[in-house]
């Protein structure tokens, strides 16, 4: 997440804390004109109730009261006014302050929305940051020269040996990775990283393979393939997200394409990881669920591990790259940010979102 986006998320949450002062101090407010006026009726009807005991007590004595009574109505009419003053005072006092809370709780959910949203675009532009990096490994590698030698060969053991332990060196160092692949022109895999962990993949046709039939089509070395995250059934049934490159005549970018080299990049827990760590408030977090989907609103990702690669997302993203739509039923919100790409990696259409109930 840039600077600029977490200082900004950063003002977006004291906005909405602020917000959230103020209509608890108008809800506070609102009770305390309410407990007012409420006291000055009570007063003033002790007023007019004195009243009516002085006009009853000169009326008992006649001639000599009547002075009395001239007072006596005059202090009723003093507290009749008082009290149409009080109820003037609280209807109007009442009516602005529920205008003002009305006013606040639609900055409070506008706020909110936009923190969201930001956290939303935290997780996809991680995810993009990392499978950026994953572009660069499968085009780099594909440069090895044991990787270029054994693709040149083809069906040497010798070289498929040499290129394998290449693969499993790099595997070493690189534990985000499940396995590599060396494939020939034909689909046929020539040499794995991990041979040990995955037996019996040297031979095998992945020639059906939609990642495999788009790196085979690649114009040049500089180029990549993606393939949408799925289930791997040759590596123990993993969720991997497959990135590819043709390796090339002497590692030349624009030489002569001698096969396919695909990385199959460990999915699951990095994903988990990313979606997991979106700062949501700990009072949000029964409510709330981060969710990564790709371009079909598949679930790909999702902070409490349900429906993976299963569910899809309904809710309308066809819109603008970010917003704010009520859940199915207006019981919640639903905040979306397409991803933005990172670098030179386009990104492939997914988005960062999050779902918090009501």
């Amino acid at each position: 997440m840039t600077n600029q986006a977490r200082r900004m998320g950063n003002e977006r949450t004291e906005t909405g804390c602020a917000l959230s002062d103020i209509a608890a101090a108008a809800t506070t407010l609102r009770k305390a004109a309410h407990d007012k006026t409420q006291r000055i009726r009570q007063i003033t009807s002790q007023v007019k109730m004195l009243a009516l005991n002085a006009r009853i007590e000169s009326s008992r004595v006649g001639e000599h009261g009547r002075g009395f009574t001239v007072v006596a109505n005059e202090v009723g009419a003093v507290g009749e006014a008082i009290a149409g003053l009080a109820r003037e005072l609280e209807a109007d006092v009442d009516g602005r302050i529920v205008g003002l809370q009305d006013q606040v709780s639609r900055l409070v959910t506008r706020a909110q929305g936009e923190r969201l949203v930001d956290l939303a675009l935290n997780a996809v532009e991680l995810i993009d940051r990392n499978l950026y990096e994953r572009t660069c490994d499968v085009r780099w590698w594909a440069t090895d020269a044991a990787v270029v030698a054994c693709a040149a060969a083809e069906s040497s053991s010798e070289a498929a040996g040499f290129a394998s332990r290449r693969l499993g060196v790099i595997l070493s160092a690189y534990t985000v990775y499940l396995d590599l692949w060396l494939c020939d022109l034909d689909g046929r895999i020539l040499a794995t990283g991990r041979p040990d962990r995955f037996p019996g993949l040297r031979g095998q046709s992945v020639a059906q393979e939609p990642w495999f039939r788009q790196a085979a089509a690649l114009a040049s070395g500089d180029e990549y393939s993606s393939a949408d995250i799925r289930a791997e059934s040759r590596l123990g049934g993993a969720q991997v997200a497959t990135y590819c490159a043709s390796v090339r005549r002497d590692g030349e970018a624009a030489g002569r394409p001698l096969g396919v080299l695909a990385i199959h990049f460990d999915w699951e827990p990095q994903a988990r990881a990313i979606v997991q760590g979106v700062r949501v408030a700990p009072e949000d977090r029964a409510r709330t669920r981060v969710l990564l989907v790709d371009a079909g609103q598949r679930v790909i990702a999702a902070s409490d591990g349900a429906g993976l690669l299963t569910e899809r997302l309904r809710v309308d993203l066809a819109g603008p790259d970010s917003g704010v739509v009520p859940t199915t039923g207006g019981r919640g919100l639903v905040a979306y940010h397409r991803t933005p790409g990172y670098e030179t990696y386009r990104g492939l259409g997914w988005y960062g979102v999050i779902v918090q109930g009501a």
